[in-house]
């Protein structure tokens, strides 16, 4: 007897997915979080007490809970070693889950019901035709009608335009750039961001609403600094933000078929012998992050969706069978961040606006693609993120003390301190940023693996590698001229490069690849019934643009796959 039909390892970007997928399909299912789930009467104080187990009602869902967590505190939000935001367990007086990386940089992960969707920009592109077609196992007309489910289960729509959006298109339109309003990329141009979050509320400019109120009812408040956890909504599931732990995670409840057990750690995938099927996965043994305890749970039918570092790490501490590509093939996108600062003049006269207000609207709402090379997008934050970004977090160093780079088409190139600090900071309001996603090459030696000595209370830590390639390198360069010669053209006064460090770690992808570890269906070519729903299984990084609502299609496309072939 089986404690499930099927365990979902990770409840983030595909996990919760494939979860209300499997549930709707009539399967029992049990799903497993290594961190805290957040807005729910079974964990009120989720961050403190252990609270319950289980929970598998949609009337555990309270929005109270969830708003007194997700605050607008950028240091209490989004500290990467004790903040709510951070890989670790949910008692935030403990340290988070370590990581080895061979290179300066940092892995921006989330662990929690929603997993990394808990902070995402909500941006939700398709895959470049051009990244897919004659290169995945797959074609991409084959993901189209799960694209098509994500997007309208989410949903997912163009974004609204704020100030910067409006700069940004007037300073595009300058550089040459052709609109191309589509959501299937085939051509160079610029549009508005496909992004999952609910409409503005239509009473946002109506003065009878205090902001307090916008924040309780329904509906986007356009009011920035969301990357940090949106409160805007009057339940869990109405919350205008659409990650998983708003949108996938409530619909999975409603099934009745689906449980959650936050706060537990798998450390184990459990398989045994078939004599049909061979090798074949089990359940899992898991450790319960508050009190050490070690469980295990059994299943027809297992699906990890971990992420592209743990689930490679799982598969490792497993001892499942030896795979070349297993934690081989990491992509990354290979970030930049590029800004410009405006005089207010300028700025009146484009917008008849003093000022950029980059906290206001979505975080980013519009976007230049470029198959072939990647994407370079308007991406403004809160000031603590938007200062560290841009002039605290660089590969190149200090920038006073570098000479200007001949020709260069930046003014600032690296890391600012003191005055000039200060001056630039005093300008936030008139500062424009972008985020530079390239499209990175899927190399065999930018990998995971585990440490053959260091431990933690979960098992052999992750040791991560990636070094660009010089294609990578060379899009790149190209993506951050493309974006400084856009910001002159608007009329910037000064441009800014901060030359992100390349390991700097967010769109993970590549690293348990279909047709090499797991086949069409995502299910391991040497263990069956064991499926992936994660980044790890992209064959590459897409493109440049952002994995999740790929992840979200693939998910659900998996999820069919396995109840056809294991439960029809």
């Amino acid at each position: 007897m089986y404690d499930a039909d099927v365990i979902v390892i990770g409840s983030g970007g595909g996990g919760a997915v494939a979860a209300k997928e499997l549930g709707e399909a009539g399967l029992k299912v049990l799903v497993l979080e290594a961190g805290p789930f957040y807005g729910n009467k079974k964990w009120e104080n989720p961050n403190s007490e252990r609270g319950g187990e289980w929970s598998s009602s949609y009337d555990d869902l309270d929005v109270g809970i969830y708003k007194k967590i997700y605050t607008r505190y950028e240091n209490n939000m989004n500290d990467v070693v004790s903040g709510t935001f951070r890989f670790g367990p949910a008692d935030r007086r403990r340290t988070p889950w370590h990581r080895v990386m061979r290179q300066k940089g940092d892995i921006w992960q989330l662990a929690g019901v929603g997993g990394t969707t808990q902070h995402y920009w909500s941006q939700s592109p398709r895959a470049f035709p051009s990244a897919v077609d004659g290169v995945w196992p797959i074609s991409y007309e084959e993901l189209v009608p799960y694209y098509e489910k994500a997007e309208a289960t989410l949903p997912v729509q163009f974004s609204p335009t704020a100030p910067k959006e409006e700069l940004f298109y007037f300073a595009v339109q300058k550089a040459g750039w052709q609109k191309n309003p589509t959501l299937n990329v085939t051509k160079p141009g610029y549009r508005p961001n496909p992004n999952a979050i609910l409409p503005p509320n239509p009473h946002l400019m109506d003065p009878k609403y205090p902001i307090d109120q916008l924040w309780n009812m329904d509906g986007c408040t356009m009011q920035g600094h969301c990357v940090n956890g949106c409160t805007a909504g009057s339940r869990v599931d109405t919350i205008a933000k659409r990650g998983t732990l708003v949108s996938y995670v409530p619909l999975a409840l409603k099934t009745g078929n689906v449980a959650i057990r936050p706060n537990s750690f798998t450390i184990r995938i459990l398989t045994e012998h078939d004599p049909k099927e061979g090798l074949r996965a089990a359940g899992v043994r898991f450790r319960d992050t508050w009190t050490g305890e070690i469980g295990e749970l059994t299943a027809k039918a297992v699906v990890v969706a971990a992420g592209c570092i743990e689930t490679p790490r799982l598969w490792f501490n497993s001892d499942l069978p030896f795979n070349s590509w297993v934690g081989r093939g990491l992509t990354n996108h290979c970030f930049d961040w590029v800004g410009g600062v405006f005089d207010e003049k300028d700025l009146m006269g484009i917008m008849g606006l003093p000022a950029v207000y980059p906290y206001m609207g979505h975080t980013s709402g519009a976007r230049v693609d470029i198959p072939g090379i990647g994407i370079f997008q308007v991406s403004c934050l809160s000031p603590g993120l938007m200062a560290f970004l841009t002039y605290g977090f660089s590969e190149a160093g200090f920038d006073a003390l570098k000479p200007p780079e001949p020709g260069a088409p930046w003014n600032i190139h690296g890391r600012v301190v003191g005055p000039a600090l200060k001056e630039l900071m005093m300008n936030y309001n008139r500062t424009m940023t972008y985020l530079l996603l390239t499209d990175d090459e899927t190399l065999y030696r930018n990998r995971v693996e585990v440490d053959p000595i260091l431990k933690d209370e979960n098992g052999p830590i992750p040791v991560v590698h990636y070094v660009p390639s010089k294609k990578t390198l060379q899009r790149r360069d190209q993506l951050v001229k493309y974006s400084c010669e856009s910001l002159k053209a608007a009329g910037a006064k000064a441009i800014i490069r901060s030359d992100t460090p390349f390991a700097f770690m967010l769109h993970l992808e590549s690293t348990m690849r279909m047709g090499y570890v797991v086949d069409t269906n995502c299910e391991a070519y040497q263990v069956k019934r064991l499926f992936l729903a994660d980044n790890s299984v992209h064959f590459n990084g897409i493109g440049g643009p952002n994995p999740t609502l790929t992840t979200q299609a693939l998910a659900t496309r998996t999820s069919e796959k396995l109840a056809q072939k294991y439960f029809a």
